[in-house]
């Protein structure tokens, strides 16, 4: 049943599905994409057979419109999505779909279900989940040959606990394999996380960090976010690594970082640096900046700035971020589009 904005409580969304008047769908058919539009049909009809369903070629992306003050609409480095979208498909063997085409898409979804992008001032804001998948019908192992682009959008609140601190812990398992899909925003390396999350999560934690899959030694990522500590000395790292998903808020507070002269480096951490850092978070469109209270591997517990208060260059750099992002604040790098 579509949603009523009458029903929502913009103050306690969580961070969950809401089916909203309006997504969009384009297909990919006969050698090219068709003219995408807008419907009001939030399913996606498939064959039994189909690619995605047994072979799992299919890709997404996360992205959020946010309500300004003035009431206007903000995207944000929509673009980036868009190409690393097109990175993913060709990793995953589709055809990609046109960047401009998807901001364009993201755009006329926001506009549609306008109504449910979140007041100013209440943290939430429209989180928009564009995705393809492979809907040959196929049984040998070989990429499909048309395919399905589509947007939906939701309503939501923190992914975490929003600037509250967090406790996490470390997987024995892997998230991707080494030289595999971890750079590709692919629903199976999703997949191959839920298990170390579940587990995480039933042991009290709010998730999981993965180690590199190929000795293990060095900091990968989360299940559904990107690592940064600040060091001692008030330097801003993050890992660099084969097997993590480029993370956008990643490249923007790399940029922030250097703007607050906190020298920014994207290098291997290998885990025996982790009690050198005075603050650590979690970083990515749903989690924004979720500050990482300890970490927990092998019995010992590391505790960073706080367990319940965030650090003072976390929360500088999150509410930097989240002030461009939502036009509180001045935009030197053109990172933000208006949905008019």
């Amino acid at each position: 049943m579509k949603e009523k904005v009458e029903n929502l409580d913009w103050n306690n969304l969580g961070f969950e599905y809401h089916d909203l008047p309006y997504d969009f769908e384009a297909k990919y058919k006969d050698g090219e994409w068709q003219p995408g539009e807008l419907t009001t049909r939030s399913s996606v009809e498939l064959s039994v057979a189909a690619e995605v369903l047994h072979y799992g070629q299919e890709v997404f992306e996360g992205l959020k419109a946010y309500r300004r003050k003035d009431g206007k609409i903000n995207l944000f480095r929509p673009e980036l999505n868009a190409e690393r979208m097109v990175d993913s498909a060709e990793r995953m063997m589709m055809v990609p779909y046109p960047v401009d085409a998807f901001v364009d898409a993201v755009k006329q979804v926001v506009k549609a279900n306008e109504e449910f992008v979140p007041p100013y001032g209440t943290g939430a804001s429209l989180y928009l989940r564009p995705f393809m998948i492979g809907t040959s019908s196929v049984v040998g192992v070989t990429p499909a040959t048309d395919y399905t682009f589509h947007i939906y959008a939701t309503p939501v609140g923190a992914y975490v606990n929003g600037l509250n601190p967090s406790p996490y812990t470390v997987s024995e398992y892997d998230r991707a394999s080494y030289a595999g899909t971890g750079q590709a925003k692919t629903s199976g390396n999703y997949a191959s996380s839920l298990f170390s999350s579940a587990k995480a999560h039933q042991e009290g934690y709010a998730d999981c960090l993965f180690l590199d899959p190929r000795e293990h030694k060095y900091v990968d990522e989360f299940g559904g976010a990107n690592f940064f500590g600040i060091t001692k000395e008030g330097q801003f790292v993050t890992p660099k690594s084969e097997s993590i998903l480029p993370s956008i808020t990643k490249r923007s507070l790399l940029q922030l970082a250097k703007d607050q002269g906190l020298d920014p480096v994207e290098r291997p951490v290998p885990f025996d640096e982790v009690d050198q850092f005075a603050e650590a978070g979690a970083m990515g469109t749903a989690a924004v900046i979720s500050p990482v209270g300890s970490l927990t591997y092998e019995g010992k517990k590391h505790v960073f700035y706080s367990e319940t208060e965030a650090g003072p260059v976390t929360t500088k750099l999150y509410n930097e971020l989240v002030g461009i992002q939502y036009g509180d604040r001045p935009d030197p790098y053109n990172w933000t589009q208006t949905v008019d």
